[in-house]
């Protein structure tokens, strides 16, 4: 009845029998989620935080092993922080913020992923999807604690999806037989081979790359090197066109080796063969031990819609990158970041549902900058003919010596979260001498937050979950309510920030401004003074009701 698609790391939520499937007619949720990833647990963690009824159903009970997605961006951990479980998640990973590029045995050149000051979070850490998961999923049951409606069932799969006009009716197997249940709202996170996307019919599109990829994940006894992201070209081993190796917790390395596309997988997964690759790469007086391996390709790929009446996608099911930048699981969490709040008005009755096709707009903005990138490392990484490969080796050989040729080098644009440009949630720019990086529809990038312990505040968790009016140096009420939506204001001086990183960040020329920040954080209008009228229109524009 049940073949497991992959083995369990660890079983964090057995089946159990539910009221559900012994009701003599089905029981109609809010919302249901499908797949019990990061991107799903993501979804109950964001509704159940508003207090909207959530409910998980994923065809497994737990994680799966594997390191898999490994680099978590500092856009992903915010988003964790906000819903409960981001600083653990730094605890136990890796924190790591130089990179480095070799071409054979010459080092490139090295960057920093987070040149300045005044951010809690690292520009990335490494960690097991399985840790990243579990901790995503110990926060889904310390809610459910402290009374949050949210759940997650394992063994429950779905079999059929039927699309009504207001809602969705689902089939659901389990080790006790099927069962049905409806959703005002289906929320489709399982995964690239999206059963729910084969279900409605809905078309995949865009670039497979003809290319693979050997991944082994070995636990190294002698520990010589640094914690650091380093990136060969045509290194001299000859075990691979190019090599990845970085680390993560409990002293595991990642190695990451192209093979080529017309390779024999079986006899390239035997461990006596990825022996030989890492013993000619790590040199055979290095001492390890095999903790997992895996060969991969990839596409770059998307749905032509996100939104379908009321199914939504998100993470892989709705889009799917290569894996160079880090692009998979961090885009993921931002669709979710995006959507979750937009849903939540629009259960509450607080938005129309058109606000949803603002949830299309954006993330599929996003999920083609993602693809965009990608596409481009992997041009950079896996030359397609002659001309391309003498074009980059000859930027790799100037940029040892030239700066100028450095932005040119593409080992995968590390993720950072997506600037709106355009959104119709987005106000006209109001502050002409502000600065870009948080003008209208961008991310609010963190800061000191000078009301704050020195060392121990910053901003970004101070804006919540909630649309917030962030005044520096302004004058403003300390709150107001436009068509049932609640504004808060929080009110700063950057006189008080030593560091100056508030001004340079949200000010720039300016001598005040005022910011109205969406709930994931993005902006949504600002201006140097506060306009009641023109922040009363910001805000039913930013809610989709003009």
């Amino acid at each position: 009845m049940f073949d497991d698609r992959y083995t369990l790391a660890y079983r964090l939520y057995p089946y159990a029998r539910h009221a559900d499937q012994d009701k003599d007619t089905p029981v109609r949720h809010p919302v249901v989620v499908m797949g019990g990833g990061p991107v799903g647990v993501a979804t109950a963690l964001d509704l159940g935080a508003q207090g909207i009824p959530c409910v998980v159903l994923d065809d497994h009970e737990g994680v799966g092993m594997g390191s898999r997605a490994i680099c978590f961006a500092k856009r992903t951990l915010e988003i964790a922080n906000r819903y409960g479980a981001g600083k653990p998640m730094v605890e136990k990973g890796v924190v790591w913020n130089l990179g480095k590029v070799f071409h054979k045995d010459d080092k490139v050149f090295e960057f920093n992923l987070l040149p300045e000051e005044g951010h809690e979070f690292p520009a990335f850490i490494n960690l097991q999807q399985p840790y990243f998961e579990s901790f995503m999923i110990e926060r889904l049951y310390e809610m459910q604690k402290q009374g949050a409606p949210v759940e997650i069932r394992g063994k429950n799969r779905v079999d059929s999806v039927t699309v009504k006009d207001d809602h969705v009716v689902l089939e659901v197997m389990t080790p006790d037989g099927p069962y049905t249940m409806e959703a005002d709202w289906l929320i489709g996170c399982d995964g690239a081979n999206s059963p729910l996307r084969t279900m409605l019919g809905h078309d995949f599109t865009g670039k497979v790359f003809k290319d693979s990829f050997l991944i082994a994940d070995i636990k190294m006894i002698n520990d010589d090197f640094p914690t650091e992201r380093w990136f060969w070209f045509e290194p001299t081993s000859s075990s691979g066109a190019s090599i990845l190796l970085h680390r993560q917790p409990d002293n595991v390395w990642r190695v990451d080796f192209q093979i080529g596309w017309d390779v024999d997988r079986k006899e390239e997964m035997k461990e006596e063969n990825i022996r030989k690759r890492l013993d000619a790469f790590l040199g055979e007086d290095v001492d390890y031990e095999m903790v997992w391996s895996s060969i991969y390709t990839f596409q770059c790929k998307r749905m032509e819609k996100f939104r379908h009446g009321p199914v939504i996608f998100a993470g892989d099911a709705a889009h799917q990158v290569s894996p160079f930048g880090a692009r998979g699981a961090n885009s993921g969490m931002q669709d979710i970041d995006n959507l979750g709040w937009k849903l939540g008005l629009v259960i509450n009755g607080q938005a129309p549902e058109s606000l949803l096709d603002s949830y299309n707009t954006e993330r599929v903005h996003g999920a083609d900058e993602n693809i965009l990138n990608s596409t481009r490392a992997t041009d950079f990484i896996t030359p397609k003919s002659e001309t391309s490969h003498i074009f980059r080796n000859a930027v790799l050989e100037l940029s040892e010596h030239y700066e100028f040729a450095r932005p040119l080098v593409n080992s995968g644009r590390l993720s950072l979260p997506c600037v709106y440009d355009g959104s119709p949630l987005n106000s006209a720019d109001g502050l002409p001498h502000g600065p870009e990086r948080t003008r209208p529809g961008a991310p609010c990038p963190d800061a000191p937050c000078p009301d704050a312990t020195p060392g121990e505040g910053f901003l970004l968790p101070k804006l919540g979950g909630t649309f917030t009016l962030l005044t520096l140096n302004a004058e403003a009420p300390e709150g107001f309510e436009e068509s049932g939506v609640a504004v808060t204001r929080l009110a700063l001086n950057t006189a008080d920030d030593k560091t100056g990183a508030l001004a340079a960040r949200y000010l720039g020329e300016a001598k005040s401004a005022v910011y109205l920040i969406r709930p994931d954080q993005h902006v949504a209008a600002r201006r140097e003074n506060f306009d009641e009228n023109l922040f009363r229109a910001a805000l039913r524009r930013a809610t989709g009701k003009e």
